[in-house]
Formats: structure tokens, sequence, C-alpha cells
């Protein structure tokens, strides 16, 4: 009997105490520091800041609100991710693998049945601002709602109203397929009282009117962060790392702290601001990819003045290393299709280089055709990873100029995993600053 009641005690003992370490580790997590803690400056409400770092720039207050509203929604980047792949926009059913499983997209327009025709304005600020759906359900934070919750009130409604003037698509995506315990969506209330701080934006008092837009651009509406700040073990941002950089839908999404090696700490504002809204800038690469589709659809429908406020921003944020990131080699290659910066027995990737890249990245890595395909100083190209320069020559990639578009076709179809590492290799080693070792099993992860 008294045997009994002390394994029960030991039971009990055990319970609390492991109970008592979930919570300090719940704790520890809860009280990582927010997208803005590394500004340390004091934060005050709008109404008690005399610049405007919210609603549309000034230059748009003319505008009818249906102009505004489309305007905050590019910046917010909604078309990318609730647009499937050859499906119509806004209509939802985009896929976005993960590793607990799969989640699509909502539809997000008019339709009643099937969109958000029939929300009131509270069901779209609760689900902007608290992750919260229509019916009650918790939504993933794959909807970027920790970001979109420092947008005002006046802006997620902007929004709202431009998606209610969109022709309405009665459009069901397909169901989640997340495991156990992932599709249990009671648990997002957990995850958001831990990392939705569900508060609206407030800007830095001892910082300038540009700085604060940027920062509503880019922590809120923009939401950078989900792309570029790693996550910790609840697949929030580690904040910790803020900007140096992730993976995102299969793509490596580089540093963007002010880091001189392995971040854009050697970027002038001009470059970045051209990058950023035309996806290319000389001596630094071309976007692919979900970067190259963030530009197109978000970015490059910015005002100058809020690239300006883009650039002050990101230009503030303290650099961290990323120690497997050298910096670029800027030299173009010898005109030699043998001569490489490494020795290499494998000569398939430069027969494949040959055959289908050299005529338009030349074998200097510095294009003739179009300054978007030179491959020198590009970040992806100078990745040991080779992550990045194999996702584009598995599906290609799209560069949008004002007066046309340049394609670069996707060869997934066409070669091998093993030509495709090949290939992927030879091009690290000739114009990068250290070779690639990627593998054959790798290419068909990514495929």
């Amino acid at each position: 009997m008294n045997t009994s009641r002390g394994a029960g005690r030991v039971v009990i003992f055990l319970i609390i105490v492991v109970a008592a370490i979930g919570l300090c580790v719940l704790a520890w997590f809860a009280t990582r520091p927010g997208p803005l803690a590394f500004a340390a400056g004091k934060a005050v409400t709008l109404d008690a800041y005399a610049g405007r770092p919210t609603g549309v720039p000034t230059d748009l207050d003319a505008t009818d609100a249906v102009a505004r509203g489309r305007y905050l929604t590019d910046a917010a980047d909604c078309e990318a991710c609730h647009t499937a792949e050859g499906g119509k926009a806004f209509a939802g059913g985009r896929a976005f693998k993960t590793a607990f499983g799969t989640l699509y997209s909502p539809n997000i327009t008019p339709d009643a049945q099937t969109g958000i025709g029939a929300w009131s304005d509270a069901d779209f600020l609760r689900a902007l601002h608290q992750g919260v759906s229509r019916d009650g359900t918790r939504l993933y934070p794959a909807f970027p709602y920790a970001a979109y919750t420092y947008l005002t009130d006046e802006d997620v409604l902007a929004i709202k109203a431009y998606l209610l003037t969109l022709a309405p698509v009665r459009s069901t995506p397909p169901d989640n397929t997340l495991a156990f315990p992932f599709n249990q969506r009671w648990l997002m209330s957990v995850w958001s009282s831990l990392f939705n701080p569900n508060e609206r934006f407030r800007p830095a008092a001892d910082r300038s009117p540009e700085w604060n837009r940027g920062a509503y651009l880019v922590e809120g509406l923009g939401h950078c962060g989900d792309c570029h700040t790693p996550r910790n073990a609840l697949q929030a941002l580690d904040n910790g790392h803020k900007f140096a950089g992730a993976i995102a839908d299969g793509w490596r999404a580089y540093n963007i702290t002010m880091d001189q090696a392995s971040g854009i700490g050697g970027w002038s504002e001009t470059e970045l601001a051209e990058y950023l809204s035309t996806g290319h800038a000389t001596g630094r690469g071309t976007a692919s990819g979900p970067m190259a589709e963030a530009v197109a659809l978000s970015l490059s429908k910015l005002t100058p003045g809020d690239l300006h406020a883009l650039a002050v921003y990101l230009r503030s944020v303290p650099p961290i290393s990323t120690p497997d990131l050298p910096p670029p080699n800027q030299s173009p290659a010898s005109p030699e299709p043998k001569q490489i910066r490494a020795a290499s027995a494998d000569t398939l990737g430069m027969q494949v280089f040959e055959g289908v890249c050299a005529s338009c990245h030349s074998w200097t890595g510095v294009s003739l055709l179009a300054p978007v395909a030179t491959l020198t100083g590009a970040r992806a190209v100078n990745d040991p990873t080779a992550m990045n320069v194999a996702q584009v020559v598995l599906r290609g990639s799209q560069w949008h100029a004002a007066d046309r578009v340049l394609l670069m076709p996707a060869f997934g179809a066409a070669y091998s995993d093993r030509e495709i590492a090949a290939v992927a290799n030879y091009v690290t080693a000739r114009f990068g600053a250290q070779p690639s070792a990627i593998t054959a099993e790798r290419i068909h992860e990514l495929r």
C-alpha cells in the first residue's frame, strides 16, 4: 500500500516537473524580441507622432478609395499567395508545402459562398489582426497575420474595399493535408498567444518619418521577415537573427542585414531601390522565384518615396553574418570553357552549360544579351548550396521590364537530376566565390 502511494507521488512530482519545464520553455519563447526590438526607441501612438507612416503615400492622397485600396493590397502582396499557378487572381488554391503537410490559400474574391463576399468589416479585421476566420477557426501563420496585425484598421478595411471591387470567383481550394497534431487548428490559439502581439503599429519617436514609413512597409504590409528571418522550433520568427536569411517555399531567401560579406551592407541605396523596383541591380544579380514574384506583383508598384523608405529602414537593421555565404565574386570568368576557378573532373556540367546556357549567359558570366542574364556578382551563384541556381534551372525565371518580359525557360523536364546538379555545380565553380557540391538526390527533393 505504501509502495503504491510512493509511486503515485513520484508520478505526480514528475508531471509537475514536466509541466513546469514546459511552461518555462513557452515563457522563454514568448519573451523573444519582436521585429522592432533592435530599434530600442520610444514607441508612441500614431496620434502623437508628427509624421504619417501608415496609409498610402501622400502622392496618392488625391486618388479615389479604390486606387488607394489597390495600392495597399499590392504593398501587402496579397495576390501572390492567394493565386494558384494558372488560376484566377485572388481565387486561392496556391499550395504551400511544409514539413508538416500542405496548406492551400483561401479564396479572397467577393464570392459570397467561397470567398469573402459575406464577410463583415469586423470579420476581416479579426482575420488580419488576430488570425481568426469568419467562422471562428484559427488560421495558420503561413498567412502572415502576425505581421498584418500592425496594420491600422483603416488600411485593413481599404484592402477589403478594394478586394470587394474584384469579379467574384466561385472556387474552393483543396483541403489541407497536415499531419496530426498540426491539423488541430485550436493549437494556433496557443501559438497566437505567444507570437502574435495583436497590436497596431506604433512609430518610434526618435526616428525619421522615412524610417517609420519603411518600418510599416517592411514589418507590416510587406512582411519581409516571413521569408528572410529564420524560424524557431515553434515556427515563429527568430528576431534574434532578424533578416539573416531562411528557406522559403523551397528557395533560399538571402541575408538582407547590413553585413558586408553575406548581406546587403555593400549595396548603395540606389542599388537597393533598383533591385526592389525592377528585380535587378547591376553587379548584384537578378531576382528569381518568390522574390521575383514579390517584385512583379508588389514591390515594383510602390512609389519612389516608399522605395526610399524601404531602403532607409533596411539599412538600419544591424548586421548579422551568415557564415556559409562568402562575399560574391565580382570578376568575370575566363572566356575559355575549361578554365574554372575550382578543379572538377566532371565535364557533364560544362557540356550542359555549353548546350543551353552559354548563348545567353556567356562563358564569362557577363551577358551580352541582357543585363538581367549576367551571372557575375549574383548572390545565388555565390551560394555554396547552389539551391537557387538549381531552382532557376528547374523552374525557369521571368523578369518584367517596363516594356517587355524576359524569360529563362524551365529545364526541369528536359534534363535529369544528375545533369541539373552538374550544371549547377559548374556555374558556382566557374562564376562564384566557392564551388558547390549539390547532388542529384537533392535535385530530386527540390523537384
